[in-house]
Parts: C-alpha cells; sequence; structure tokens
C-alpha cells in the first residue's frame, strides 16, 4: 500500500537583469502590502480588546469599532488597492492573495495556541528587503501563474527564465506550487510536489534492528551500538573569517554601495555554513535509516538549553533541525522513529539501574554497584533504546551484573547524502 507526501525540491534559476529588476520590485510592493495588512489587523485589536463596558486605565481608542478584518476581507479589497495603487495590477494576483494567506497563518499561530498550548510570536513589520519570496500557487495547470517545461521556467508577467535542474524531477510526481526565493547567492525556486510512491511504514512485527541515539556537544549523536559522530563545529571553523568580514561590514557607511556589497559577503558566509550543517544532518540521518528500522531519540529542551553558557555550541549543531530531517527521512523510507522521555538517561545505569549522578565534565559512567565502566553517551543511548523499544537487555554481548567491562566508542565517517542515497 502507498501513501502520498508533500516534497519540496530547490533549484536555482538564471533571470536576466530585467527580471531581476521586476522580482526585486514585486518583493518591495508584497512587503509594503504586508505591513499595511498587519496594521490593520494590530489596530482593529487594539480598538477591541477592551469590553464596551469598561476601559483601560491608561488609555483607549476613541472613534468607530471597526469590524474584523481577517482574511477575506483583506482578499477583497485588493481590488480597491490595485485601483488606488495601480503598480500593484503588474503582480500575478495569486501571488497577492499568498501574501495574505502568510500573514493569515502568522496572525493565527500567534493568538491561536495549538493542541500543546503554544502560541507563535507576534508577526513583524517588514524592513525593506525582508520579504524575499512569493508564491505561485498553481504550476503546469490551465490558470497556473508558473509553467515549468524542460529547463524552462515561464512565469507569468515575469517571463521565461533558466532552471539548473542539478537534480531531475523524479516521473510521477505532480508539481503543486512554486515559490521564488531570493538568497544571498541569487535567485532560486521551491517547487512543492506530491509524491504517491512513498512506501508504507514497516510494519512494528518486521522491525528487525533499533537504536537509540543520545546527541551532544562532545558527540554530535552516539548509538546504542557504540559508535559515534563526530561534531563538525562548522559555524566555530567559520568565526575567524566571519568575524573578520563584520568588521570590515562595520567601517562602511550604511546605506553606500560598499556596504551593500560587504553584507552580502557576510550574509553569503552565513549560508554556506547553514548549507553545510543541512548536509551534514541529512547524511547522518541516511546513515541511521540505511541501518535501522527503529530510531529512538531523547525529548530535549532545546530553547531551554539554548538559553545556557553552551548556547553557541548547541545552536552550532542544531540539534532540532537534525531530529526534523530524521523523521522526514524515516518517513520517505518507511521506517519508525520514536521520542522518549530524557529524564535520567545519562545518570541511570543501563545494566542495574542504579542512578549514578555525576557532573557534565565526568564523560565516563562508572557505576559502584554493578562495576559497569563506559562512555556516558553510549550509556544514555542504550537507555533511549530501552525505552524506545520497551525491552530491557543486556548489551556488551550479554553481560553479567556483576561483570565489570571498559567499553570504547567508535567514530564513523559520513559521506554526502548525495553520495550515499
Amino acid at each position: 500500500m502507498m501513501v502520498s507526501m508533500i516534497l519540496t525540491y530547490q533549484y536555482r534559476i538564471k533571470p536576466n537583469l530585467e527580471q531581476v529588476e521586476l522580482l526585486n520590485h514585486w518583493g518591495e510592493l508584497l512587503r509594503r502590502h504586508w505591513n499595511y495588512a498587519l496594521g490593520q489587523r494590530l489596530d482593529w485589536l487594539r480598538r477591541t480588546k477592551c469590553r464596551i463596558d469598561r476601559c483601560s486605565l491608561i488609555s483607549e481608542p476613541i472613534g468607530e469599532i471597526p469590524e474584523k478584518v481577517d482574511y477575506y476581507s483583506q482578499a477583497a479589497a485588493l481590488k480597491e488597492t490595485k485601483q488606488l495603487f495601480p503598480e500593484y495590477k503588474e503582480i500575478y494576483a495569486d501571488c497577492q492573495q499568498q501574501n495574505l494567506m502568510r500573514l493569515d497563518k502568522a496572525w493565527k499561530r500567534w493568538l491561536i495556541p495549538d493542541k500543546t498550548g503554544k502560541r507563535g510570536g507576534r508577526p513583524q513589520f517588514k524592513k525593506r528587503g525582508e520579504l524575499c519570496s512569493f508564491t505561485f500557487p498553481r504550476v503546469n495547470s490551465e490558470k497556473a501563474g508558473a509553467h515549468l517545461t524542460g529547463n524552462r521556467l515561464r512565469l507569468s508577467k515575469i517571463g521565461e527564465m533558466e532552471v539548473i535542474l542539478h537534480r531531475p524531477i523524479p516521473e510521477g510526481f505532480v508539481l503543486k506550487q512554486a515559490t521564488v526565493v531570493s538568497k544571498a547567492d541569487g535567485w532560486y525556486v521551491s517547487f512543492a510536489m506530491e509524491d504517491s510512491y512513498v512506501p508504507e511504514s514497516l510494519p512494528v512485527a518486521e522491525i528487525a534492528n533499533a537504536c537509540g541515539i543520545d546527541v551532544g556537544l562532545e558527540k554530535f549523536l552516539t548509538t546504542s551500538e557504540g559508535e559515534a559522530v563526530a561534531v563538525p563545529q562548522f559555524y566555530r571553523k567559520s568565526q575567524v573569517v566571519l568575524a573578520r568580514q563584520q568588521r570590515k561590514l562595520s567601517r562602511q557607511q550604511k546605506g553606500s554601495n560598499n556596504y551593500q556589497k560587504q553584507a552580502n559577503k557576510v550574509a553569503r558566509t552565513h549560508l554556506h555554513v547553514a548549507r553545510q550543517r543541512k548536509d551534514f544532518h541529512y547524511a547522518v540521518a541516511h546513515w541511521l535509516c540505511t541501518k535501522y528500522d527503529l530510531i529512538g531519540f531523547e525529548k530535549l529542551n532545546i530553547k531551554g538549553l539554548a538559553k545556557t553558557r553552551l548556547a553557541k555550541s548547541i545552536l552550532d549543531v542544531a540539534w532540532r533541525a537534525f531530529l526534523n530531517i530524521l523523521q522526514a527521512v524515516a518517513v520517505k523510507r518507511g521506517k519508525h522513529t520514536q521520542e522518549v522521555d530524557a529524564r535520567g538517561t545519562s545518570i541511570e545505569c543501563f545494566n542495574c539501574q542504579e542512578r549514578v549522578v555525576k557532573p557534565l565534565s565526568e564523560r565516563v559512567h562508572d557505576c559502584p554497584n554493578c562495576g559497569i565502566s563506559l562512555d556516558r553517551d553510549y550509556n544514555a543511548s542504550i537507555n533511549v533504546l530501552k525505552r524506545t523499544a520497551g525491552r530491557s537487555f543486556a548489551a556488551c554481548g550479554g553481560l553479567g551484573v556483576a561483570q565489570p567491562v571498559k567499553q570504547e566508542i567508535s567514530f564513523i565517517n559520513l559521506r554526502s547524502p548525495h553520495q550515499t542515497a
């Protein structure tokens, strides 16, 4: 049985100078419209947040109470916007509607909590250049604004341009929408496509091998089989170059051409680091999903950990981004992932369940009760596996409780996911 899922492939595009100017003009107009629509919503909220029979102790707006502002009322006002500002007629209508949809989603994430009670941050007004993408909601259909034929992309009211298809779009994939994105090194298009050939998840009864992983800062992760992946430290290795570029940027006159050129160099460095990290995450995720049918990992409060003195290292390894990628790769390949409680995994002895409290600087787990001695991350990964699989077992070849052991972990080298997939 097959299920479908939405995938996104991103390709570089080669617009000419006139098209680049037009794309930037569209982005600026959509930014202004975003700010105007957000201002309408905030003004409505400010005028209606107090009940009619009571007033604020500080101040209260006076005037007619406006009607509720939502996506439908703002989308209906697009016709009036084009009459007042004729330059908005140059923008494809669906792109303007998608811009309002984005704002509506961000607004609802702020006001309406999700199932866990969490809410997103308040939508922000965007400065010049901050709105760097817009979406064509239909591709290759009768009334679509984007058409892809071979390696040529034709966008309504913009024109035709070349697409660098560094990997072909698989047969059977249905293109759903196209998002044009501006990055520090050029323009890209992201195609959202439906894949109807994703295999169903492996039945639980057929799971042959499972593992638990413990993520960390000394080692990126350690598996319950004693294998470890080193921390690449992409950001820290780029700090010297980045600091030099930022010092040079601080000496430029803000708003000048030299300032813009140097700011682009800084942005390119950050983009390069982000791409290195993402490529590494995919390599590790594919390696785990190739080797195991079930992968267990800890439920971590990464936002809280990122507020400690280890914030830079934690944000550099990007555990949350990796775990999201791991779960997406597992679904695509029909494998299973499971999130387990992280409390006590580093303290509890995997062999006898004795609680051995130790500081973070102590990297070896020495159990005084059973004599087991092994790397603390290795011990934690075994505990994660036990909580994932829901069964207890003896590791290290079935060692007895009273048999002490000094267990070493082995590091592995991973290639790019483009080489392993």
